[in-house]
């Protein structure tokens, strides 16, 4: 919540809220703003728990209660985690197009329940999980049935569908209930954003380090128990609310329009390009768009014959083209054009993912093969525990980044944000280069002490527990937090601002479907790894013992894709334009506020 804001500023801000909004075709809006926050506010804190709160061991939980190699629990957890991310763009098609986000958001809290509660199951029931497997360093374990393994996908799915229509429709439910066009309601939108992001830190906070300990040192069955029990609460807090929320219906999908465009441009590909397009252009903006006007852009070309009028396309008395299937407006092309711009930059989120997936699995392998003692106590810190080492230094960074780091920039550079969007993303890219060459340095260091100095027991089914202390992992947690602090923010920003405003939702489920390309492909890399890694000298670099492996050389080789794909990003960068920019300027030499200055000519 905003630090500046007191009381006498909350409750002008919860009058002016009551006021309602009608117009002549629209019905009443009764904006109720902070009175609504309680129960959004309190559903989205117990929902990031449960959540959070399972899905932050399951990877342990895999290996240790369903007997699943650690390479297969990778590729399951990479799997499960793209598949789900994928989700985000169908449910943020069907909250836009069909059901709006009352009804998307109602039904998926539900459906996370079902999955979390499904999983507790397979932890509290024995018929539902394998025998426990014994406590020795190497030998075959018996594995899940086909029925046991039928449950916890179940489980999972259940999950998949929940995060499908909580990810792309939470945050934009809770700036709803503010009224827009009041200076208010902007306030109390920036106060939300403040609090959403607040309780997902407090969500990770707790997840990463209470819940997991429960999970692994006291029982899977009451650790996984709690995330199930708060998801229900959450259930509960956002139903008690129903009453009092502004809820939104839905308008339509905003696809239409692009689809639209495309089809037309296809149909009329045999047509010669216009003169002065930027005149020549069938134009026309609905009365009730929410989009901003958009200048012509010499960009994809090929797209502007979907606007250009020929004898037979016929135009309305108001304007409007009688067929949008046959005549499409300059706007409309423009806008799909955004799209088309966004999605190189897009292709280089999904390779700079990768570095991000290996600090949630196989970084958290090397810590279950270290020693995670705290000094000189028999207290262990759980593996999954030392997630949270990149979760601070996120948080930690972006006060400094925004207060210190931004102004100097400024004063620099005479730019408003210090550095444009590209900029900033384009710093993460790099440091995700360098995350992943310490943590090859690392397991290197961790991998020859285990092999040259006394062991400190064994991890059943992996191998000897090296005496290097887990703390030095935590370095490279930290640039894992830094790295996200530039790009990840970075992305979200940039997707948020460069695409049309009516696919806002669109846009913020396309950073979640490069997460789900990122966990596809690390997939696709471990498959490769581990079948031409076998056949060589050294052996499969990705054994299940790590100490036996050479996960350090898997390390390298994901930073070599990254410096190559970092070069890719500085060409599609170079080249890009941002929204409502029509000059031919390139994008790294002229910027204001971020954005490069808008001419109203070509």
């Amino acid at each position: 919540m905003d630090d500046r804001m007191n009381k006498s500023d909350k409750e002008e801000m919860e009058k002016e809220e009551k006021a309602t909004v009608a117009t002549d075709d629209e019905p009443e809006i009764n904006y109720r703003g902070w009175k609504a926050m309680p129960f959004i506010i309190g559903n989205e804190t117990f929902e990031k728990l449960g959540a959070i709160g399972t899905l932050a061991n399951l990877l342990i939980y895999l290996t240790t209660v369903f007997n699943l190699k650690s390479i297969t629990a990778a590729t399951m957890i990479n799997v499960f985690n793209g598949t789900t991310n994928f989700g985000t763009l169908v449910g943020a098609f069907l909250c836009d197009t069909y059901f709006g986000r009352y009804k998307t958001l109602g039904f998926a809290t539900a459906a996370s329940f079902l999955g979390l509660q499904a999983i507790q199951l397979t932890a509290a029931i024995p018929e539902l999980h394998p025998h426990r497997c014994a406590a020795k360093e190497s030998g075959e374990c018996e594995g899940p049935t086909a029925g046991q393994l039928a449950f916890l996908l179940m489980g999972l799915g259940l999950m998949i569908v929940g995060a499908g229509g909580v990810r792309p429709c939470n945050l934009a439910f809770g700036v709803d209930q503010f009224n827009p066009k009041t200076e208010a309601g902007k306030k109390g939108i920036d106060s939300f954003f403040n609090w959403y992001f607040f309780t997902f830190t407090f969500a990770q906070m707790v997840s990463l380090t209470l819940i997991v300990y429960i999970q692994s040192n006291v029982s899977w069955a009451i650790g996984l128990g709690i995330p199930a029990t708060l998801m229900f609460i959450a259930c509960v807090v956002y139903f008690v609310g129903s009453k009092i929320y502004v809820k939104v219906k839905a308008t339509g999908s905003p696809m239409t329009s692009v689809a639209q465009v495309i089809v037309v441009a296809i149909k009329k590909r045999k047509l010669k390009p216009v003169e002065q397009p930027w005149l020549s252009l069938f134009k026309y903006i609905p009365p009730k768009s929410i989009n901003s006007k958009l200048p012509y852009t010499d960009q994809f070309r090929f797209l502007d014959k979907a606007a250009i009028v020929t004898p037979q396309d016929e135009i309305k008395g108001d304007g409007s083209p009688a067929d949008p299937w046959r005549l499409c407006s300059l706007q409309q092309v423009e806008e799909v054009k955004c799209l088309f711009r966004v999605l190189p930059i897009w292709a280089s989120q999904i390779m700079y993912c990768v570095t991000l997936v290996q600090l949630h699995t196989y970084a958290v392998f090397q810590a279950v093969q270290s020693d995670r003692r705290l000094g000189n106590s028999n207290f262990k810190i759980p593996a999954a525990s030392y997630v949270v080492f990149m979760m601070l230094s996120l948080t930690i960074f972006i006060p400094v980044y925004d207060r210190a780091i931004v102004p100097f920039l400024r004063k620099i550079r005479g730019k408003e944000g210090g550095i444009t969007i590209l900029q900033r993303i384009g710093i993460g890219m790099f440091v995700s280069i360098f995350t992943m060459l310490v943590s090859g340095m690392v397991e290197q260091h961790r991998r020859s002490i285990a092999l040259t100095k006394p062991t400190l027991g064994v991890v059943p089914r992996k191998g000897a527990i090296s005496s290097m202390s887990a703390s030095i992992l935590i370095p490279q947690f930290i640039l894992g937090g830094l790295t996200e602090a530039f790009a990840s923010i970075g992305l979200i920003e940039f997707y948020y601002k460069q695409f049309p405003e009516n696919m806002k939702s669109i846009g913020g489920s396309l950073f979640y479907c490069g997460l789900a390309g990122s966990n596809y492909f690390s997939s696709l890399l471990i498959f490769i790894i581990h079948r031409t890694t076998n056949r060589t000298a050294t052996g499969n670099w990705l054994k299940e013992d790590l100490n036996k492996g050479r996960l350090d050389y898997y390390y390298y080789i994901i930073a070599g894709l990254g410096i190559l794909n970092l070069g890719y990003f500085l060409l599609c960068a170079s080249w890009y334009k941002y929204k409502g920019n029509s000059d031919n300027t390139p994008e790294l030499e002229l910027h204001v506020n971020g954005e490069k200055q808008q001419s109203d000519k070509p």
